[in-house]
């Protein structure tokens, strides 16, 4: 039997190939969103957390940091490591439910859309936190919880055969990504909801039936 971090990870590896593609509109809000809470990341090292294909990561090195990005799916990797600037990230291959496989500190940890796969937030969180030097700063999205609530998860089409491919979401609570961050030891900077708006349903008409319906969560965070 499929366990449920098996389930997300074949998932991913079958989503890998139009993960970037398929304007998600999930996607298209969290990106400029989480770029902005970033700001400046030049010569800063910086921690990728379920860097997926890569779309924090090449970013972040192209900025100017030095990156090292970390996901459990090989088909992900796969695609990181072909898009133009991949060269300057360090890729490790690593399951989130253990220790980092290094001893590396940061100064800034990105983590994209990836609570909703996470069951034990608590070593998330502290493992997120270990990873950074002291007043090291970590910037979070997650689906925001009230997205279940309109039946919506992670989810795609697999264009080989059409089949809706869902790799496995867990509604967790907003109380539960800041109890898990200040438990952790983290000082929380911010926590922001964001939906999308008639500007994003143009540009992402998948967005539409969400219009004015919280999408997203931010987490600012800071290593006490």
């Amino acid at each position: 039997m499929t366990s449920p971090l098996q389930a997300v990870r074949d998932g991913y590896d079958r989503w890998a190939a139009v993960y970037d593609h398929d304007d998600n509109p999930m996607q298209g809000l969290e990106g400029p969103l989480l770029r902005a809470a970033v700001g400046d990341a030049r010569g800063l090292r910086a921690l990728d957390v379920g860097c997926g294909t890569g779309r924090h990561a090449v970013w972040l090195a192209a900025s100017g940091a030095s990156v090292t990005a970390v996901d459990f799916s090989e088909g992900m990797l796969a695609e990181a490591r072909r898009k133009p600037g991949a060269d300057a990230v360090r890729w490790v291959r690593h399951d989130l439910t253990q220790p980092l496989p290094f001893t590396d500190r940061f100064d800034l940890a990105v983590s994209g859309l990836v609570l909703e796969h996470i069951a034990d937030l608590g070593t998330y969180f502290a493992t997120l936190r270990s990873a950074l030097v002291p007043e090291g700063r970590a910037v979070v999205s997650a689906m925001h919880p009230a997205m279940f609530l309109k039946g919506a998860q992670a989810r795609f089409t697999d264009p080989a055969n059409g089949e809706l491919v869902m790799p496995g979401s867990l509604p967790h609570s907003v109380a539960e990504f800041v109890m898990g961050a200040l438990h952790a030891g983290f000082t929380i900077d911010a926590v922001t909801e964001h939906a999308p708006t008639d500007e994003t349903a143009l540009r992402y008409p998948r967005a539409a039936k969400y219009v004015g319906w919280p999408m997203l969560v931010l987490l600012v965070l800071r290593a006490g």
